[in-house]
């Protein structure tokens, strides 16, 4: 006989939580590591190094995400047909990729992702505060990064 941590309305908020957050962050690492070879420009050796920490961060925090759901009794979907018809992010682009715009791109990407990430952490208050507790470090993390690649912009504050 199986037992449940979570049953019922809580499971499926705290499911489809972890679900969403893990393709936000398998997408982010594929960004990132797009980005990371194909960056070029002034800052292409602070940026190349800072996008490698993104994707270190983003895969660390997606593998804890999918431990998490399957703790629960959800099975984790990361596969790349699940990434592409699920993903809501902004998408780096194919080719050479110009140091303001792997800046500008990054600050947003990131932004919206930690947006994302607090929305979770509002559904799981009540639902699952583990998890919940989860996406908060997660944010945490997401929003240190984008400062980083924002306090690179040209004329502007990080």
């Amino acid at each position: 006989m199986r037992t449940t941590i979570l049953e019922g309305k809580d499971l499926d908020v705290t499911g489809d939580a972890l679900q969403s957050a893990l393709v936000d962050l398998l997408d982010l690492s594929l960004q990132a590591k797009q980005a990371h070879w194909n960056v070029s420009g002034p800052l292409f050796r602070e940026l190349h190094l800072q996008l490698d920490e993104v994707v270190e961060l983003a895969r660390e925090h997606a593998d804890t995400v999918a431990e998490r759901a399957a703790a629960l009794g959800q099975a984790p979907d990361g596969r790349a047909s699940t990434l592409s018809g699920s993903r809501q992010g902004p998408d780096v682009g194919p080719g050479e990729l110009s140091d303001q715009k792997v800046i500008d791109d990054f600050s947003d990407l990131l932004g919206q992702t930690a947006a994302r990430m607090r929305e979770r952490i509002a559904d799981t208050e009540t639902a699952d505060p583990v998890s919940q507790d989860l996406f908060i470090g997660i944010t945490g993390d997401l929003e240190k990064q984008a400062w980083f690649f924002r306090s690179h912009r040209i004329g502007g504050r990080g």
